[in-house]
């Protein structure tokens, strides 16, 4: 069977092509994701703070600030992992009972370092177990290119929101210049992994970390996405760059 071009990928709502290095077809690219996030989920946190130098905890909780983040709002945080931008949600809305986590991976969850009163559900984004319009706030750190169907999680996001309510996705993108990409390739696809062999606990750690790069690389373009966001019924669709790599969704339900 042929590789899908990326008209095709934008049709089936897929953010990626298969790659076959990890997964032979895309039916069985969600068994694989499960198994390595909760094989991996050990190392997780360890490894994103070496890599990111500390820094991620102080991004997320600007990125959430930026998108419009307010103490008392309700959020729902898809792909929640292990906690990292729940984490910093709890920090701005002031009472961690308002945050509700959603994950595919027990594993992840399990590792999860959260205050107390986040309520978890293991749940996916094309899915999720909760009630229409019932949150303020819908947040997905670095998950996006994981999804099966970017237009059905897309309106799971805009039926579990209320009226007016805002959706924030974080993501890495590729830098525009070749020399960029090349430098953030060597350095996801080498460096990190190098550094994974050296500190984690689990063997597939390394491997994980590789394959984060070939998704970003991979994965459809930005503007691809605000339109499927517009196409599941979500307003005000936008994106704002950091340091030529972090993207940032933003859009939200209609008020009316």
């Amino acid at each position: 069977m042929s590789e899908p071009g990326d008209r095709e990928l934008i049709d089936r709502g897929l953010p990626h092509r298969v790659l076959r290095d990890y997964y032979p077809t895309e039916a069985r690219r969600r068994a694989f994701l499960d198994r390595i996030f909760d094989e991996t989920a050990v190392d997780y946190d360890r490894i994103e703070k070496l890599i990111g130098f500390g820094t991620g905890s102080w991004y997320r909780r600007q990125a959430l600030l930026r998108a419009g983040l307010a103490p008392g709002m309700s959020v729902v945080d898809v792909g929640i992992g292990t906690g990292l931008v729940a984490r910093e949600v709890a920090r701005i809305v002031g009472d961690a009972s308002l945050i509700t986590g959603v994950d595919p991976s027990a594993g992840m969850m399990d590792n999860a370092k959260l205050p107390a009163g986040v309520r978890l559900l293991q749940g996916k984004a094309e899915s999720i177990p909760l009630a229409d319009g019932c949150a303020d706030f819908v947040t997905m750190g670095f998950a996006l290119r994981h999804i099966g169907s970017l237009p059905a999680a897309f309106a799971e996001f805009r039926r579990v929101l209320k009226p007016g309510g805002r959706v924030l996705i974080l993501e890495l993108t590729r830098p525009q210049t070749r020399a960029a990409q090349w430098l953030l390739k060597a350095y996801m696809r080498g460096v990190v992994p190098a550094i994974a062999r050296l500190t984690s606990r689990h063997g597939n750690t390394p491997m994980i970390w590789r394959y984060y790069w070939d998704t970003i690389e991979a994965c459809i373009a930005p503007a691809e996405v605000m339109t499927m966001l517009g196409q599941a019924g979500l307003e005000s669709a936008r994106r704002h760059v950091e340091v030529g790599i972090f993207s940032e969704y933003t859009a939200r339900r209609p008020a009316q």
